[in-house]
């Protein structure tokens, strides 16, 4: 009786030190990402974007080119899969977000961005899709640092 309480008790010590392994690192989409767009290939513009997370407010917002100069995400949405499935656990998050930037001779430009965000649980996260630059299509390849 003694030896399977001991064993019982050293199987749950094991599976509470193994879980904390498995969690991950905050919200996974707060952070910086940095990559490229572009609307033809060879024609890349660098792109940053920090996002932040407020979790009492559970609200995302983000800043274009972060700094002095940096300009606030518009219509940001975030879609997680569905928590109540497991095995959608793994899939990516869709988000959407607009900026209202200036292009290099100062004209207004207008970007809007749909991606995924994959790669959830590790820490270079990888987020990707497509965009269009005051309506002519592209792409946007971005990864987490």
């Amino acid at each position: 009786m003694q030896s399977k309480l001991l064993r019982v008790a050293g199987l749950l010590a094991a599976i509470a030190m193994v879980v904390p392994a498995f969690a991950q690192y905050g919200y996974p989409l707060k952070g910086t990402f940095t990559g490229d767009w572009w609307t033809q290939k060879g024609k890349e513009n660098h792109l940053l974007i920090e996002f932040n997370y407020e979790g009492d407010k559970d609200l995302v917002t983000g800043t274009f080119s972060p700094g002095p100069d940096g300009i606030a995400l518009q219509k940001l949405t975030v879609t997680p899969p569905n928590p109540a499935v497991v095995t959608e656990g793994l899939k990516p998050w869709l988000v959407h977000f607009e900026v209202d930037a200036k292009d290099d001779a100062g004209k207004p430009l207008h970007l809007v961005f749909d991606g995924k965000l994959e790669n959830i649980g590790a820490f270079n996260k990888h987020f990707g899709g497509t965009m269009t630059a005051n309506g002519q299509k592209g792409d946007f390849k971005m990864i987490m640092q």
